[in-house]
């Protein structure tokens, strides 16, 4: 039996809420850093202890790449050599704070849709609640998703 490759909307899903708890915990950081860019650097630990700072630095470039023919106002983003995102912070000053926004989600949604690939869903989200041991990946809503909620 085949298994079925992952949605796009899925890893969509996934990636909004991703930002949407970064976003509320980002209340308390730095505003200059984006949600985007510290979803990055969150997963990016785990990701190299798993596939080694090549492996996560080309996957990382390939979702950057996937979603720079989405959204062209990410292409003064780069994938630096120890895998850390470089230009994001500054894509908001140079775009304007929605697409900076945009350019942030699809970027997460295109690492999130090639993990869901490559290493599938079970690990995935697993991962995701390692980084995020909070948060309620399973259809349960976190407390920090509860205030987002209300603010909207």
């Amino acid at each position: 039996m085949e298994k079925e490759i992952v949605s796009l909307p899925e890893s969509r899903h996934l990636a909004q809420r991703l930002l949407a708890y970064e976003a509320v915990a980002g209340e308390n950081s730095e505003p200059a850093e984006s949600a985007a860019f510290r979803v990055c650097a969150k997963l990016r630990r785990p990701l190299i202890t798993l596939a080694g700072v090549a492996g996560f630095r080309s996957l990382l470039s390939r979702a950057l790449t996937l979603a720079k023919a989405e959204a062209p106002s990410l292409s003064a983003v780069q994938v630096a050599a120890d895998g850390s995102v470089e230009g994001l912070g500054e894509l908001a000053s140079q775009t304007g704070k929605e697409q900076a926004r945009d350019g942030g989600a699809i970027l997460i949604a295109q690492l999130i849709g090639l993990l869901l690939t490559f290493i599938g869903e079970g690990l995935t989200l697993r991962l995701v609640q390692d980084v995020w041991p909070e948060a309620a990946f399973d259809g349960r809503v976190s407390e920090k998703e509860r205030k987002l909620e209300r603010t909207r």
